[in-house]
């Protein structure tokens, strides 16, 4: 991302996007994140859920957070590098919805170098896309 002063006040750590042997690209930390402390956000076009559940129907790849029962956000267009977060069925991080917020925050310490990884949770793929991110007891589903 760059030096501290370049990376956005939100942004709370220095991290990169690289491809990741779990899907497409993902974050990677580029400096050590300590245990319980807040990595950085998303920002990105605020819309409704049935808008968001219309624009999920149609796209392969979806980054779109559920934020409220009425609200979401679409990161199609973020220039947040954590919109790359990869799902992992063992996260080291935790994505928190907190006053319309998208946070991440680490589960434990992360090293630089290692992928940032949050369980997504429930999705709207239901369990039809295959789990890539070979941990142990991965669930093999989202």
């Amino acid at each position: 991302m760059g030096t501290l002063a370049e990376r956005p006040a939100y942004q709370k750590f220095d991290v990169a996007v690289r491809r990741s042997p779990i899907d497409g690209f993902g974050v990677f930390a580029l400096e050590p994140v300590p245990r319980w402390t807040k990595i950085g956000e998303v920002r990105g076009e605020s819309i409704t859920v049935a808008e968001a559940r219309r624009r999920a129907a149609t796209l392969e790849r979806i980054m779109i957070v559920e934020v409220s029962a009425k609200k979401a956000i679409d990161l199609a267009r973020s220039t947040d590098p954590m919109r790359f977060t990869n799902h992992s069925c063992q996260p080291n991080g935790q994505l928190r919805i907190q006053e319309g917020r998208i946070e991440f925050y680490a589960l434990r310490a992360i090293e630089p170098g290692e992928e940032i990884t949050v369980d997504y949770g429930e999705t709207h793929h239901e369990g039809r896309l295959a789990c890539r991110c070979g941990a142990a007891g991965c669930t093999g589903r989202l």
